[in-house]
């Protein structure tokens, strides 16, 4: 198998596995979807393209670790973002339908960015995994660590937007339907921030308050 090959299957298959696995992203999309549809959720399936330039430079600078306090710092950001997200989803089912497709798809695009921005995920992704695997294959052939960035990203925005249509799908059942799906979207969103926001806050407890 060559090179170049290897790295595609490496990139494209770690894509495919953070893509699957639920997270903030994910959750986010699914509130999206729910409440303006999928054509305009779509452009934020490009999000990871925005965010994941300057999380790749801050790794690789950082060769490679990201501390426990930055995890816990990122992770508390982004409890409190999706805990706003969930808030802002909860007010958007209670305004009236005409209301409800206000969102435009620019904007859904950089809160998107922000969101994976404040997710640890990406973080570790390129400390752990993606990082080692471009330096390495770039010392064997720059082409190989070309084809597995390119693979990771496209397999990556790919998968986001089948997510994204498999949602909307579900969301064409009237607007009772839509308006319980963005209510179930409001309290996923809130449950995932609360959970970041409870892992996170006692580590950073123990790291600026105990001695």
């Amino acid at each position: 198998m060559s090179g170049v090959l290897q790295n595609v299957l490496v990139g494209g298959g770690f894509a495919l596995g953070a893509a699957v696995q639920p997270g903030p992203l994910q959750a986010f999309l699914f509130t999206r979807v729910v409440a303006y549809g999928w054509k305009r959720t779509l452009p934020a399936c490009l999000s990871p393209l925005l965010s994941d330039g300057p999380i790749a430079v801050m790794v690789l600078l950082l060769l490679g670790q990201l501390s426990n306090l930055v995890q816990q710092l990122l992770r508390a950001g982004g409890g409190g973002l999706l805990l706003y997200l969930g808030w802002t989803a909860l007010r958007q089912q209670r305004a009236p339908a005409a209301e409800q497709r206000g969102g435009s798809a620019p904007r859904t695009l950089f809160e998107a960015a922000l969101v994976n921005i404040l997710n640890p995920n990406p973080y570790l992704g390129w400390a752990l995994v993606l990082g080692p695997s471009v330096v390495a294959a770039w010392r064997d052939e720059p082409a190989s660590a070309v084809a597995l960035v390119l693979a990771f990203y496209g397999t990556m925005v790919a998968s986001l937007a089948a997510f994204v249509f498999s949602v909307g799908a579900v969301r064409l059942a009237g607007d009772r339907m839509q308006r319980r799906l963005v209510a179930a979207s409001a309290l996923v969103l809130s449950a995932l921030g609360v959970f970041l926001l409870a892992t996170a806050i006692p580590r950073l407890w123990r790291v600026f308050i105990l001695p």
